[in-house]
């Protein structure tokens, strides 16, 4: 890039951003006082999910909570798609981003069914991703038995990139909680959201990502969680948030267009691909096994979301705290935005210090989407190599292996990283939406869940090493001969080891680009 272009660049964005602040005006959003305080239902015992699921913590679990991890996009869809064709009395879904693309269109469908065979659904999602879908958010909610809420939203009257500006501190401040609940008697919580990147559905990418399918008491802690955000004051009923209505012909016409779609797509490659998942063919044959534990679900409190960012009893990480503090001997983590900080770097220097290893899987530069973020990472990377920590990063180029792994559902040779889970001790694992990064530290809102099962811990510590032998660069912190510090990375390409002096398959443009931004004053917001 010519310096005339990057400067032309940098004064357009900057004209922008002017031209913003001066024409963006103030967000005002409706009075929410028509919102109906719901529950989820208690009476869900007698439900076929209720039954068998007390049969098999009695049979197997003796009391404990039961787990399943979901770790193949396909696997996580069917799970899902299949609680909603069971469900009988409820479904509450709760999601940061929910994508109107082939799996978003799937599994809406399967909620409609749903709701047309009796069953109560709730859809609590962040307005993120809902722009330009007002009407069929309202479709949706003209079903009597659906009702949707859209949290934290933009006011529909003026367009949102001026709300980003003159409403920065509000309504950059997400929920990014992801839950799927039905019958009150089984769960999923984890790092996807809704769409065809978290599900194998995109053939241009390889997304490692985890989900948790869990039954026991955990699923009353998850309902108790969603119940508080779905009453919020921040949680609104669409028809109280959006003006336009639609006639019974429109919305009888945007359903026809929903199973119009879906019937277009009943020979895609990916439904004979669901078909065909490890977990269906699991279920069909009756051998579905769960891992048993007592489980702790932490979330921060709705109202973390409009309250000054020291509020800490509202968070997460203070309820973490104590798990982070009790380690003793290892803690591994996947983390696909990591920005420590130096308080981080810190804790893990003193975790080293005193015996704790510490393995620690992140994004790359050429597989993170957010620069910024990697930005705010990368300027702590020596830090961490100097304390002790095991840093890895994922190779976004998959092995002809790998390729041929994902061979009918699509042909990827790019590979990104998504799941958010931690392995304390091989004792303990978290498993939720909480990346290690400021932005969900004080910003946006999360959940996870703490398993003790040492058998699910030492499952997952396997498969990271697993991933470390084969997907990853290790990154290695090296001193010249006039003692001036550098990172050199370790990786396979198609089996072969190779190593990089700067961060593996970027331009230099785009690292230069981060070595700016490493230095603007923006971590609060990363």
């Amino acid at each position: 890039m010519s310096s005339d272009v990057l400067a032309r660049n940098i004064y357009l964005e900057a004209t922008l951003i002017l031209f913003l602040l001066l024409t963006g005006g103030c967000a005002s959003l409706p009075e929410n006082t028509n919102r109906q305080v719901s529950y989820a239902l208690t009476d869900t015992e007698d439900t076929s999910f209720g039954v068998k699921t007390a049969a098999r913590i009695e049979a197997e679990g003796d009391g404990q909570d039961g787990f399943m991890l979901l770790e193949s996009g396909l696997d996580a869809f069917v799970a899902r798609a299949l609680l909603a064709h069971f469900a009988e009395r409820s479904i509450d879904v709760q999601y940061y981003l929910y994508h109107n693309d082939l799996v978003g269109r799937l599994l809406m469908s399967k909620l409609i069914q749903a709701a047309d065979r009796g069953v109560r659904v709730r859809l609590l999602i962040d307005d993120m991703d809902l722009g330009g879908r007002d009407n069929g958010l309202l479709a949706l909610d003209s079903h009597p038995n659906i009702e949707m809420r859209v949290f934290n939203p933009f006011d529909r009257k003026i367009g949102r990139m001026p709300q980003y500006v003159t409403g920065f501190g509000s309504v950059t401040r997400r929920m990014h909680n992801k839950s799927f609940t039905v019958d009150n008697q089984v769960t999923i919580v984890g790092g996807r959201n809704i769409g065809n990147e978290y599900f194998d559905a995109d053939p241009t990418l390889e997304f490692s990502d985890l989900d948790v399918m869990a039954i026991g008491d955990v699923v009353k802690d998850v309902s108790h969680a969603f119940d508080l955000y779905w009453n919020s004051e921040l949680a609104y009923p669409v028809t109280t948030l959006i003006e336009n209505r639609l006639s019974e012909e429109e919305i009888k016409q945007l359903y026809q267009k929903l199973q119009a779609y879906i019937e277009e797509h009943k020979d895609n490659p990916y439904l004979d691909a669901l078909r065909g998942s490890d977990l269906a063919n699991e279920i069909r044959q009756k051998r579905v096994v769960y891992q048993w534990g007592e489980a702790d679900v932490v979330y921060d409190l709705p109202e973390k979301i409009s309250s000054d960012r020291d509020a800490t009893e509202l968070h997460l990480m203070t309820q973490l705290a104590p798990y982070f503090n009790a380690i003793q001997k290892e803690l591994i983590i996947y983390s696909p935005y990591f920005v420590p900080g130096k308080e981080g770097v810190e804790f893990f220097k003193n975790l080293v210090d005193r015996g704790v290893r510490v393995r620690i899987l992140t994004k790359s530069l050429a597989s993170n989407d957010v620069s910024v973020v990697h930005a705010g990472y990368a300027k702590y990377r020596k830090g961490l190599l100097r304390a002790g920590v095991e840093l890895y990063e994922k190779n976004t180029k998959l092995s002809r292996s790998q390729r041929k792994e994902k061979k009918g559902v699509g042909a990827s040779s790019k590979a990104s990283l998504h799941a958010k889970s931690f392995v304390l001790d091989r004792d303990k694992v978290f498993i939720g939406s909480l990346n290690l990064d400021p932005r969900s530290f004080y910003e946006n809102s999360e959940i996870g869940v703490v398993i003790s099962s040492p058998e699910t811990a030492e499952i997952m510590a396997k498969e990271f090493e697993e991933v470390i032998e084969s997907s990853v660069f290790r990154l290695e912190l090296v001193t010249d001969d006039d003692d001036n510090e550098y990172i050199l990375w370790h990786g396979y390409e198609d089996g072969v080891p190779v190593t990089f002096e700067v961060d593996p398959y970027t331009s230099i443009w785009r690292r230069m680009g981060v070595n700016f931004m490493r230095i603007m004053p923006i971590e609060s917001q990363l």
